[in-house]
C-alpha cells in the first residue's frame, strides 16, 4: 500500500462518473499525486500510477492500493498504461535506471515477463488497438515535434503515423478499427482530432478535426460501446498539460460516425485538476460510468 507523504502538495480523490445520473462520486482518497485510473477488463479494479508505482484499487471497496511488482528490471512508471483488450496484457510507460527519458513496456497482466517495445526515446504509451495487435504512442524523434506512431504488441518496427503536427498527444483507437482520435495544436489551440487506423497519409491530409471550442482539449477517451468520447479541456491559454489547475472541465460527445458533424459537446464537470486526472482510457467496462482524479491543493503551514 502506498504510504502518504506528509510533504504533499496535493490530496487525490479518484472518482467515477456516472453517465446515467450525470453524476460523480469520491471512491478513494489519498494525500499525494495518484494518476490516470484504467478499468479493468472484468470490472473487478482501477489501475493507477503513484511515485512510480502501478497500483490496483480493487472495486467497490476501494480501501487500499495494492502494488503491482514489475519484474524483471527497475520501473519508474508516469501516467501511461492500459490493459489489453483481452485483459492478459498490460502495457505502460516508464524511465529505467540505464535510461532517464521514458520509454514503452509490455508485460503480462500481473507485472511479469516485461518486454521493451520502443527502444527509443522519449516513448509514451497511451492506447490499444482493438484487436490487441497494435500499440499507438506518442514520441519525439530529434525533431523537436511530438508526432504519433504505433508499434506491433508482440514488438517489430515503430511505424510513424502523422506528420504535419506541432504537438500531437494521446492517440486513442476506436472500439471499429477504423480511427485514431488525439489531440493536437495544429489548429492553434489544443483540439481533438481523428486520423485512419493506418496513419494520416502524406502532409496529414487524412487528418479531421473533431471540436472546435475555444479551450485546450486533450485526451479523447472512447467507451466500449463506441457509442460516447470523453474529452479533458484546459482553461484557453493554457500551454502543454503538466500543470494542475483549476477550471479544468470534462466534455461528453457521441462519437462520429464516418463524416463529423458539428455538435456541441455536453459539460460534464468542472474541478480542479490537470495532469493525471484523465490521461489514459478510464471506461468501465460496461460503458456505463468512467473513472478520473480531482486534486485538492493541501496548504502546508509556515514555520
Amino acid at each position: 500500500m502506498q504510504t502518504p507523504s506528509s510533504s504533499a502538495q496535493y490530496r487525490s480523490k479518484l472518482s467515477i462518473y456516472n453517465l446515467r445520473a450525470r453524476e460523480s462520486r469520491i471512491v478513494f482518497e489519498v494525500e499525494g499525486v495518484l494518476e490516470a485510473p484504467n478499468w479493468s477488463r472484468d470490472g473487478q479494479y482501477l489501475l493507477v500510477n503513484m511515485a512510480g508505482g502501478l497500483f490496483r484499487l480493487a472495486l467497490p471497496a476501494a480501501d487500499a492500493l495494492t502494488a503491482i511488482t514489475l519484474q524483471p528490471g527497475t520501473y519508474s512508471c508516469n501516467n501511461d498504461h492500459d490493459l489489453s483488450p483481452n485483459g492478459r496484457a498490460l502495457a505502460f510507460s516508464a524511465s529505467t535506471p540505464d535510461t532517464p527519458q521514458s520509454r514503452v513496456f509490455v508485460s503480462d497482466a500481473d507485472g511479469r515477463d516485461v518486454r521493451l517495445l520502443t527502444p527509443n526515446a522519449p516513448s509514451y504509451f497511451h492506447g490499444w488497438s482493438a484487436d490487441g495487435k497494435w500499440l499507438a504512442f506518442v514520441a519525439e524523434r530529434g525533431d523537436g515535434k511530438f508526432e504519433l506512431y504505433r508499434v506491433p504488441a508482440l514488438g517489430g518496427e515503430e511505424q510513424r503515423l502523422t506528420t504535419a503536427g506541432g504537438y500531437d498527444d494521446g492517440p486513442e483507437y476506436s472500439p471499429d478499427a477504423g480511427w485514431i482520435y488525439f489531440n493536437s495544436n495544429r489548429s492553434g489551440n489544443f483540439s481533438i482530432w481523428r486520423i485512419p487506423f493506418a496513419g494520416a497519409g502524406p502532409g496529414d491530409t487524412l487528418a479531421e478535426r473533431v471540436t472546435f471550442g475555444p479551450t485546450e482539449d486533450w485526451f479523447p477517451h472512447i467507451s466500449p460501446d463506441g457509442r460516447w468520447l470523453v474529452f479533458l479541456s484546459f482553461p484557453a491559454g493554457t500551454i502543454g498539460h503538466d500543470d494542475k489547475l483549476p477550471g479544468m472541465q470534462l466534455w461528453l460527445l457521441p462519437l462520429p460516425g464516418a463524416q463529423v458533424e458539428a455538435c456541441e459537446p455536453e459539460l460534464l464537470a468542472e474541478f480542479f485538476g490537470g495532469q493525471g486526472t484523465f490521461n489514459v482510457n478510464s471506461w468501465s467496462p460496461d460503458s456505463s460510468e468512467f473513472a478520473y482524479v480531482i486534486y485538492e491543493p493541501i496548504h502546508h503551514g509556515a514555520r
